[in-house]
């Protein structure tokens, strides 16, 4: 169901020196560049539910705590065109409030800017994800947007 609203509406990345990361209610992207001619054998990527470390060429790119947990079974990476690593990381809370201020704890940070309009983002996939037949990939959002945006679970339909 994400990727198709993220295809429509775009995504939003976090600019780090390495690349960039960015997220959806459900995941986690995280896109590394790397010097062209990297092999796979080159690279050394441990995902773990709360901790991940990546390895080029023998130098250490980032590595920590993560801001939120990860189910680690279902993290991948690939490395593509020999100058680019995705990485790719499942939340295990799927929360349109679960909205990762960083990558890792206290490093790669959104600024404020960039938070906001993270969040809003995920409060959109949200009602995309309860109001099935409308599109909400181009709307805007303004107001209570924080933590998820307004609960409207209590109405009645």
């Amino acid at each position: 169901m994400s990727v198709h609203f993220e295809e429509r509406s775009g995504v939003i990345p976090c600019k780090t020196p390495w690349g960039n990361w960015s997220q959806t209610m459900e995941e986690v992207f995280i896109e590394v560049n790397v010097p062209h001619g990297t092999s796979g054998k080159e690279v050394k990527c441990n995902l773990g539910s709360k901790q991940i470390e990546l390895r080029v060429k023998g130098q250490q790119v980032f590595k920590g705590e993560l801001f939120g947990t990860t189910v680690a079974d279902e993290g991948t990476w690939t490395l593509e065109d020999k100058c680019l690593i995705r990485i790719m990381l499942m939340k295990t809370n799927r929360e349109a409030g679960n909205c990762w201020a960083s990558l890792l704890q206290g490093e790669y940070c959104a600024d404020a800017w960039l938070q906001d309009q993270m969040q809003r983002k995920l409060t959109l996939e949200r009602f995309q994800r309860e109001n099935p037949g409308f599109d909400f990939s181009g709307a805007e959002i303004s107001g209570n947007f924080a933590g998820g945006g307004p609960d409207f679970s209590s109405l009645q339909k």
